[in-house]
């Protein structure tokens, strides 16, 4: 019997699940392995140009390739001597200047792969550019470190559907947008959400049913203490979002890790409009964002991962923006750094690879470095190889 066909000729499906029998119960009393650490990751979708986000201004190279598009000298926001910020970043300086910024450069991968799609799926699955996997780096995270079907909450991404990174073999994370909303509707369509699945196993079913409701209700009833909240955020969708997760850290919630997303980056035309509007979306949210977490002291144990499936190639092209490159700059936000400012240095514009930017730094290293340092996690068995660890915590 398939699943939605079984789930309409149960009785589970008259009587609600608040009445859900207590043998199926006993499937949520898995406990997690987590310590008290959080983990939040900001994806930039669409490629953001790395170049005209942290940029050489005293490089000639780079006003050479780029006769239209280079930032001004007298505009960039100069945080070294050579490199500085796009100037729409003025919030995200601030958060520098308190050493709360670590900037790693040439971020990549071997063979990298120039599809939107193909690349955001290794950097999700943390796989080799030839290697395809149907289960995300964090996805094997809640299947290695959650005993007895761990709850589906130990991994929420503030968005309606779930990215491959939060999906694994046993469990997966949960997408929603609001908690209070997020209960409501797991209330009316849990059954919908089970009948999305082909497989027949009946034990799935009961197990999703009770996670569902268990994971909603959870959410919902720690969220509804409202705490008060000084912390003035921007009115866009990017940064409620991002206070969302706030409200969720605040709320002592057992998640560990946050997915969030700003999407619109990939500029092959009208890059200097679109791109100022979407980093000072993302500094002045980021900016808020910290400023609530230290409020509350719950930076101490947060670490915020920016990052771009790819960065965009040194040339600017006919059209007024950039097309699809290689190896970007990447983010990490915390007050436990080991090493803030520049992790490293930028990559030689004079020595491309084919006109891109060449790797220094594979992203599975970042990975092993956060899942082992941060989350005391077992790297080399989520990620299915040992990486390298970095030093900047």
């Amino acid at each position: 019997m398939k699943r939605r066909d079984f789930l309409k000729q149960s009785a589970l499906a008259t009587v609600g699940t608040y009445f859900i029998p207590s043998f199926l119960k006993a499937f949520n009393q898995g406990k997690n392995n987590f310590n008290n650490k959080k983990l939040v990751i900001i994806q930039l979708s669409g490629g953001n140009d790395g170049l005209n986000t942290i940029i050489p201004f005293e490089n000639d190279l780079y006003y050479q390739a780029r006769p239209r598009l280079a930032i001004p000298k007298t505009e960039v926001i100069k945080l070294s001597d050579n490199l500085g910020l796009h100037p729409a970043m003025e919030k995200f300086q601030l958060l520098f200047k308190e050493n709360l910024v670590s900037i790693l450069n040439n971020v990549g991968y071997p063979n990298p792969d120039r599809s939107h799609f193909r690349s955001m799926d290794i950097w999700h699955t943390a796989s080799e550019s030839n290697e395809y996997l149907h289960t995300g780096w964090i996805g094997r995270l809640l299947d290695a470190q959650c005993q007895n079907n761990c709850q589906a909450f130990n991994a929420i991404e503030v968005d309606d559907t779930l990215s491959l990174a939060l999906k694994g073999d046993k469990t997966k994370g949960l997408a929603l947008r609001e908690p209070e909303k997020f209960y409501k509707m797991a209330q009316r369509k849990q059954f919908d959400y089970l009948g999305t699945k082909q497989e027949d196993n009946i034990d799935y079913l009961y197990k999703t049913l009770s996670e569902t409701h268990n994971s909603a209700a959870y959410i919902y009833e720690k969220n509804k203490i409202k705490k008060q909240n000084n912390t003035e955020y921007p009115n866009d969708d990017f940064a409620q979002r991002l206070k969302i997760i706030a409200q969720m850290i605040h709320s002592g919630i057992e998640t560990s890790i946050y997915y969030v997303s700003l999407s619109g980056f990939d500029t092959h035309t009208n890059q200097e409009n679109t791109q100022k509007r979407l980093l000072s979306v993302y500094s002045e949210a980021i900016y808020s964002f910290v400023t609530d977490l230290k409020a509350k002291q719950n930076l101490d144990n947060t670490l915020i991962l920016t990052f771009s499936e790819f960065g965009r190639r040194v040339e600017e092209n006919a059209s007024g923006g950039t097309d699809h490159g290689t190896a970007n700059n990447l983010f990490i936000i915390g007050n436990s750094l080991k090493k803030t400012g520049f992790y490293n240095n930028q990559a030689n514009l004079s020595d491309l690879d084919g006109g891109d930017i060449k790797y220094s730094i594979d992203f599975r290293n970042i990975y092993a470095t956060l899942l082992k340092k941060h989350l005391t996690l077992d790297d080399a068995k989520i990620l299915n190889r040992r990486f390298e660890y970095l030093d900047f915590i």
